[in-house]
Parts: C-alpha cells; sequence; structure tokens
C-alpha cells in the first residue's frame, strides 16, 4: 500500500531555510502609523483654523447686521445702511475667502511635504529591506544546496 508523503516537515524544513524578517513589516507600520498622524495632524489643523476663520466672519456679519437693523430717523438713511452692510459684506467675503485659500495652501504643501518624505524614507527602507533579504536569501540556498 503507498504512503502519502508527509509535506509538513518539508514545509517547516523550507521556511526555515527562508526565514522572514518580521521587524521590517513591523518598521513599515510603524511608518504608516507616523504618517497617519502627521496627515491627520494637518487635516485637524486646517480644519480648526477654518472653524476659527469662519467663526470669527459669522461674528463680524452679525456685527454689521446689528447697524443694520438699528430704527433710522430718515428713510435715505435705511438705504444708506443697506449700501454700507452690502459693501463691508462683500469687503469681508473676499478677505475670509483669501485667508480660506491660505489656509487649504498652507494643507496642501505640508501634505506634500509629509508624502515626499515618506516616500524618500519608503524607498530607503524598501532598498535595505530587499538588501537584506537578498542576502539571507542567497545564503540560506547556498546552504541548502550544499546539504
Amino acid at each position: 500500500m503507498a504512503t502519502t508523503q508527509d509535506f509538513t516537515t518539508m514545509m517547516k524544513d523550507m521556511m526555515g531555510a527562508f526565514p522572514v524578517d518580521t521587524k521590517a513589516f513591523e518598521e513599515g507600520f510603524k511608518t504608516q502609523a507616523a504618517l497617519g498622524e502627521k496627515l491627520s495632524g494637518v487635516a485637524l489643523s486646517a480644519a480648526e483654523q477654518s472653524s476659527e476663520l469662519s467663526s470669527k466672519w459669522t461674528k463680524d456679519t452679525l456685527s454689521k447686521m446689528t447697524e443694520l437693523a438699528k430704527v433710522k430717523s430718515e428713510p435715505a438713511d435705511y438705504a444708506k445702511a443697506m449700501s454700507d452692510f452690502a459693501t463691508a459684506s462683500a469687503e469681508m467675503a473676499a478677505e475670509n475667502l483669501a485667508a480660506f485659500a491660505e489656509i487649504a495652501k498652507k494643507a496642501q504643501t505640508e501634505t506634500v511635504d509629509l508624502m515626499m518624505a515618506a516616500g524618500k524614507d519608503m524607498a530607503e527602507e524598501a532598498s535595505a529591506t530587499m538588501q537584506k533579504a537578498t542576502k539571507e536569501t542567497t545564503a540560506a540556498a547556498k546552504k541548502a544546496a550544499a546539504k
């Protein structure tokens, strides 16, 4: 009667001959987590600045509306108040939109810088890991061939 070959021992020997460096995976995970933290920081900072700017814009608009809502003695004063409010609103809009654009530009620049640095770091880590793996695999193959 024919017996089937036990592949478990053969697989253990093969996997033992070609070790996997789990440290490289751990370092890669840590690098990705650090990048995620930095990118989150950029996004949260931009969101905080945008929120503060939006709140300031709202407060300024409401203060201008308070002037608009006051009782005037002459009908022409209502037209002047509305004109002043419209002018002030347009100026505030231009200023605030420019400020929002600056926040976005800063976030974009920081994100690009982080991604460039991360890409460089990952390329260096990958190169070092591949060189190490190549040396270990070559040594294991030579050792296996010598048996």
